[in-house]
């Protein structure tokens, strides 16, 4: 999971750009960058870290420009090397920088491909850059010296019949425009807005809706799946739908956790969303445990809180913030390793032992994946005197793993899989667990918005929308990409990290 943003203005983007990435930090700790361009000329400034740490006022001055995307990452695929910090970077055709979030599920076969059809050198390990290529690609071979948009949206369509798996997009073609496109089934989400100023209209492209709000910009519309945009230099906007059969189905799992809960996307609230979770957790609290002798809900900060909240209300107990968070702390869930999770869980929280001194406590979080996080919270509410502890997810369990830019590779860290609800309480050291039911979920999610049909929530399903994940897919997948595999990665690009990469 990652955030991209991209932007076409009037006057210097380098700041709004830097204003944006910050608004998407949630979405991706790892790295950070921005590309700009100024009469042809492409600058970049990216690297390992948090926003704030990887530009420095003198890489603000150098990134000039009215037109630019940014990019924060969370790694999925390949290690933390500062190699794979994004925009990746083509100079043919025309000088070609790109932002991708999302997933390939045949970068493989894609990347062997690319070599013997075009013989492009792919430098990293990243999904990434084999899409930059494959884009680049497709657009060299239309032969044009200054593209058109329908050169753009031939190459995105080519595009959509070669790669496979989740992918939205920002690209800045240097000297003609910006591209953002969204694979054909919309699985992760991207959004644009304008804003009108006395020099003429601007555009910005979004991971969320959020990066918008703060800019200023209104928000139009999604990106459609399997479509995309291209806005010239002086604002002139292009849209065209490039695939054959495109179908929303975007990842439930935006809702659950990674976004931001005011933003919208796919025309759904997040808060909203959250909201009705929290209410469905009620319903089955009360239907499975109608004399329940819960005297106070706590939500595990900060995605859970919405639920918490109105299951509360719901249940007809006391909310209470229980549980202090250390700010200073990153998301656990997409720390590169387990052991870097395990020590920040202590680092981040701290209870209150006033609120749960002597209390049957109920725990509300968003969702259990690898039970490190609740584990530890568990006894934290114990050590901190609770009576009796209880855990609520407001989704289900998570029992499969994620190809589509989650970092939940391999099925052997996920708690849930191949364990009974009962034996995923023993082993988080509850004294009840109750999940949250799909059909709940998915309704939680949808609200009164019925134009998305289905969700991707392979996650708890094991249903892959895009019908090319098989066993030895995930096999493969999981011996790339768990834990120790990213470790001796990691190891890896620490020891070469004098080598050159581009």
């Amino acid at each position: 999971m990652c955030g991209i943003v991209g932007i076409v203005g009037r006057s210097e983007v380098n700041v709004r750009l830097y204003d944006a990435l910050t608004m998407l930090q949630h979405r991706g700790q790892d790295a950070a960058g921005i590309a700009t361009c100024d009469n042809g000329k492409v600058y970049q400034q990216k690297g390992n870290g948090l926003v704030k740490d990887v530009f420095r006022t003198s890489h603000m001055e150098r990134l000039v420009g009215t037109m630019g995307i940014g990019h924060v990452r969370y790694p999925t695929a390949g290690s933390s090397s500062p190699a794979l910090a994004q925009p990746f970077y083509v100079n043919s055709p025309y000088g070609i920088s790109l932002s991708h979030n999302g997933n390939l599920t045949n970068s493989e076969e894609l990347m062997e491909q690319l070599f013997k059809t075009g013989l492009r050198h792919v430098n990293t390990d990243s999904d990434s850059e084999v899409l930059l290529n494959i884009f680049a690609f497709e657009l060299q071979q239309r032969g044009k010296l200054i593209p058109e948009a329908e050169d753009i949206f031939a190459s995105v369509a080519k595009l959509h019949e070669y790669c496979r798996g989740a992918y939205a997009v920002t690209a800045m073609i240097a000297n003609y425009g910006i591209v953002a496109f969204r694979d054909p089934y919309g699985i992760r989400p991207l959004v644009f807005g304008k804003c009108e100023t006395e020099q003429g209209v601007e555009y910005m492209i979004a991971s969320e809706s959020v990066a918008l709000d703060v800019q200023g910009f209104e928000l139009v519309r999604d990106v459609l799946p399997g479509e995309a945009i291209f806005i010239e230099p002086d604002g002139t906007f292009h849209s065209k739908q490039c695939a054959t059969n495109p179908s929303l189905v975007p990842c439930v799992f935006e809702h659950v956790y990674f976004a931001r809960p005011d933003s919208i996307i796919d025309g759904i609230s997040v808060y909203k969303a959250r909201l009705r979770m929290g209410e469905k957790l009620a319903e089955k609290i009360e239907r499975l445990r109608p004399d329940h002798d819960i005297d106070v809900v706590i939500p595990v900060p900060d995605t859970s809180r919405v639920a918490g909240q109105i299951l509360a209300h719901n249940l007809g107990v006391k909310f209470r913030e229980g549980l202090m968070k250390n700010r200073y702390i990153g998301r656990t869930f997409i720390m590169p390793g387990q052991t870097q999770r395990k020590k920040s869980v202590r680092q981040k929280l701290n209870a209150i032992e006033l609120e749960f001194q002597g209390k049957n406590v109920m725990l509300v979080d968003d969702s259990i994946v690898r039970g490190t996080t609740c584990q530890q919270i568990i006894q934290m509410a114990r050590d901190a005197g609770a009576n009796k502890v209880y855990f609520a997810s407001a989704s289900p369990a998570v029992k499969y793993p994620n190809v589509y830019g989650i970092d939940m590779p391999s099925a052997n860290e996920l708690i849930a899989h191949g364990r009974s609800d009962e034996e995923v309480c023993k082993e988080i050291g509850a004294d009840w667990l109750v999940y949250q039911d799909i059909e709940d979920l998915i309704e939680s999610t949808r609200g009164e918005y019925a134009e998305i049909e289905n969700f991707e929530c392979s996650v708890f399903d094991g249903d892959y929308i895009t019908g090319d994940v098989d066993q030895g897919y995930l096999d493969r997948l999981d011996a790339r990409r768990n834990d120790a595999a990213k470790a001796k990665s990691n190891a890896a690009s620490a020891d070469n990290s004098g080598t050159f990469t581009g």
